[in-house]
């Protein structure tokens, strides 16, 4: 497996709140799928998507991408299709909202992970809202453990078992709810770290994460993480 990133430049055609980045930033990643019917395809299925990206930088500290600025967007795949697709197709899309510049590709190394840090949101979708409110801490650990393993079986045609380590430590970043905006409403998501297990299938695990995101919605814009190498 590789994860592959790409920085795409972007140039705002509008102005741009903080709040609205990840669905305005989705909307020009998307623009670009109906042109190739196998792509299309795989962004319409009930499977993973297999990318994530990060908000636009560098923001000001208005919190708000001004009109006529260039921002570079980072965007994250274990699809070496889709790799292809934003370094190359996104570069000559464009919304109302902005345009694609340049884009630059190139694959993360395979190094010992020492820890995870999401940069967005990580969202777990329930019917009954936001998960503090009615799951256990030790709930929301499996599912966060075993969307990876599904994320894993899905892009590896494997069965990988559950029976392993994958952190030993984890840490919640924020203090307050997250909100993330999607379709006119509010989700909400929080920022944590990872200490990653020193094992063979945590470290496999972790670095397919780069390029997925934890948890759900990481074509959306949540759950993308950094990382600390060894």
């Amino acid at each position: 497996m590789r994860v592959y990133t790409i920085k795409v430049k972007l140039y705002t055609l509008r102005e741009i709140p903080l709040s609205q980045i990840q669905s305005k930033v989705t909307s020009f990643l998307d623009k670009g799928f109906a042109r190739d019917r196998e792509l299309l395809q795989m962004h319409e299925a009930n499977a993973f998507k297999n990318y994530c990206f990060d908000f636009p930088y560098q923001i000001d500290s208005d919190k708000i991408y001004h009109k006529g600025k260039i921002y570079t967007l980072t965007v994250r795949t274990i699809d070496p299709k889709l790799a292809r697709y934003f370094s190359e197709v996104c570069v000559n899309c464009y919304t109302e909202d902005m345009k694609g510049l340049t884009a630059e590709i190139r694959v993360l190394p395979h190094k010992h992970i020492q820890t995870l840090y999401t940069l967005t949101p990580a969202i777990l979708k329930d019917e009954k809202g936001y998960w503090r409110k009615h799951m256990s801490l030790q709930t929301f650990e499996e599912r966060l453990k075993v969307n990876l393993i599904k994320k894993w079986n899905q892009a590896q045609g494997d069965k990988l078992t559950e029976d392993f380590q994958l952190y030993t430590m984890l840490e919640f970043l924020n203090e307050a709810p997250i909100p993330m905006e999607y379709k006119n409403i509010k989700l909400l998501g929080d920022k944590v770290r990872l200490q990653i297990a020193d094992n063979e299938t945590a470290q496999k695990v972790a670095y397919m994460a780069l390029g997925t995101g934890l948890l759900e919605m990481n074509s959306r814009g949540a759950g993308f993480v950094n990382y600390r190498w060894l």
